[in-house]
């Protein structure tokens, strides 16, 4: 994973079930260009697009993404929700954090063993719902929502649009104007990324775990939630429609939910909202 990369116009990345995989070198944003085509019917689910930069990359509530060329990594990928319940597409995103998650993790603990693992940042970890932390440092955010493509029989059907955006081997002070802590898998490893190989490995996992939770529900990836999770437990603030709420994070349920207690004494379970730490 830590080898040199080829060209990216050269990569050798599919998207789920081999579908195919667009590689752009500049694009405004992955994930509206994946809307835009879906809405058009050009790209069946399990379509992956890869951009080596974005002009306009975007996260939740239209935060700005920052992305440079050549050194991160800028995709979407269409999830098909054939046999999974629009009331539980939202799952799936959390699914996705926890997937790449424990990838992250491992690339921390090869580099650590190799001795160039930076330990000061603390351990990769997953902050409810979807955001992916080192220490309370983010670099990797993932953008989800429902869409309709056509299928490969033509007829429109429902999928989750999903954009990721991973600061892979740009530098955390790069960020620093930005005023929030933010690092990179170069910083947390110590040394540089193949990015190509750290793609196809995300996508393979996650079209694994797509299936596991086709078939067994979110429950089973609750208790590794539990166990990667440093903020159960602590103060937090939860954000919804613009209204703040400040307590304690107490656990997440198994549904995926989180439960909160709030400083007034009352007991939430929020299904979602942004989590503030």
């Amino acid at each position: 994973m830590f080898s040199p990369e080829q060209t990216f116009s050269n990569w050798k990345v599919t998207g789920f079930g081999n579908s195919p995989a667009l590689l752009f070198e500049t694009l405004e944003s992955t994930h509206s260009l994946m809307k835009a085509k879906s809405a058009a019917g050009e790209v069946i689910p399990g379509t992956l697009i890869v951009a080596n930069s974005q002009s306009a990359g975007r996260g939740r509530h239209e935060r700005s993404w920052e992305s440079p060329a050549g050194l991160n990594l800028y995709f979407n990928i269409l999830i098909p929700l054939d046999g999974i319940p629009l009331s539980k597409a939202a799952q799936i995103t959390q699914i996705a954090a926890l997937t790449f998650a424990e990838i992250f993790k491992g690339l921390q603990e090869d580099a650590i063993s190799q001795g160039s693992g930076n330990t000061a940042l603390g351990k990769v970890t997953v902050k409810w719902p979807n955001d992916i932390l080192c220490g309370k440092h983010k670099f990797c955010g993932i953008l989800a929502e429902v869409i309709y493509a056509k299928g490969v029989d033509g007829t429109l059907k429902p999928a989750i649009s999903m954009g990721v955006g991973i600061n892979v081997n740009s530098n955390g002070t790069d960020y620093a104007r930005l005023e929030r802590p933010i690092t990179t898998l170069k910083d947390i490893c110590g040394k540089t990324v193949n990015r190509e190989k750290l793609l196809q490995l995300l996508i393979a996992s996650l079209e694994r775990a797509v299936g596991q939770f086709k078939a067994f529900g979110i429950r089973p990836w609750v208790e590794s939630w539990r166990q990667m999770d440093l903020f159960i437990g602590t103060r937090g603030t939860i954000v919804e429609n613009s209204v703040k709420k400040s307590g304690t994070i107490l656990d997440m349920q198994d549904d995926g939910s989180l439960l909160f207690k709030c400083d007034d004494g009352t007991t939430e379970t929020v299904y979602s909202a942004d989590l503030e730490i």
